[in-house]
């Protein structure tokens, strides 16, 4: 039966992608001598917030994630970032393959969260889990398939200016914020009530009326 193991060598934005898109240069490679004809490979991806340093500025920003640093020993837990497939085709030996990886921009998605608190510098720790199924010939026997074993997986440190990198490219000087629809709908009746022509005026309206009362 195969036996297949995993290596990330890098990552680099999808420059043509209908969503933000990160594509991982997956190295995989056989410890035996049957010929792959194909591999249908899920991975599922894990940050892992523990295995790195933190200066006060991201401790500040990770606030509403982890709660306050004396609490991270409990908090600051592996979280799933997301899930993502592909079809590895016929190999022999070894291979190299990108593994296409999504991405929202979302600020009610920890891992957005996450992501924009590490500022530009630095490393994400990333865990990638592997399973599914290998399709393999050997001599003189009929195509068989086998699962790949479950305890596959994979290290990775996505440095954090790729990211920035990604989403500067599809979402250049914006930040995106998921509202309640009644909320929104309330937004919508001041901004054309108010005048204004763009969301970022309305905003700039009811910020400003909000200071003079906090100030």
């Amino acid at each position: 039966m195969p036996d297949l193991n995993f290596h990330v060598e890098s990552a680099a934005p999808q420059a043509h992608s209908v969503a933000p898109l990160l594509n991982f240069k997956l190295r995989i490679e056989q410890a035996d001598t049957a010929l792959v004809q194909s591999v249908a490979l899920r991975c599922q991806i894990r940050i892992e917030p523990g295995r790195r340093s933190y200066d006060q500025k991201q401790q500040e920003a990770l606030l509403e994630l982890f709660g306050q640093p004396s609490q991270w020993g409990q908090s600051l837990r592996p979280m799933l970032w997301t899930h993502t497939s592909i079809i590895v085709p016929a190999f022999s030996g070894s291979t190299v393959v990108e593994l296409p990886v999504p991405c929202s921009w979302d600020f009610n998605v920890a891992a957005t969260k996450y992501f924009d608190a590490l500022g530009n510098d630095g490393d994400v720790p990333l865990c990638l889990l592997f399973n599914g199924t290998i399709f393999y010939a050997t001599d003189g026997q009929p195509l068989q398939a086998a699962p790949i074993a479950w305890d596959k997986e994979a290290d990775f440190k996505l440095p954090v200016a790729v990211w920035r990198q990604m989403m500067q490219m599809y979402y250049p000087n914006c930040a995106w914020i998921n509202l309640n629809r009644d909320v929104f709908d309330r937004f919508r009746r001041f901004k054309i009530q108010a005048g204004h022509m763009t969301w970022e005026q309305a905003m700039e309206d009811l910020l400003a009326s909000a200071e003079e009362k906090v100030g």
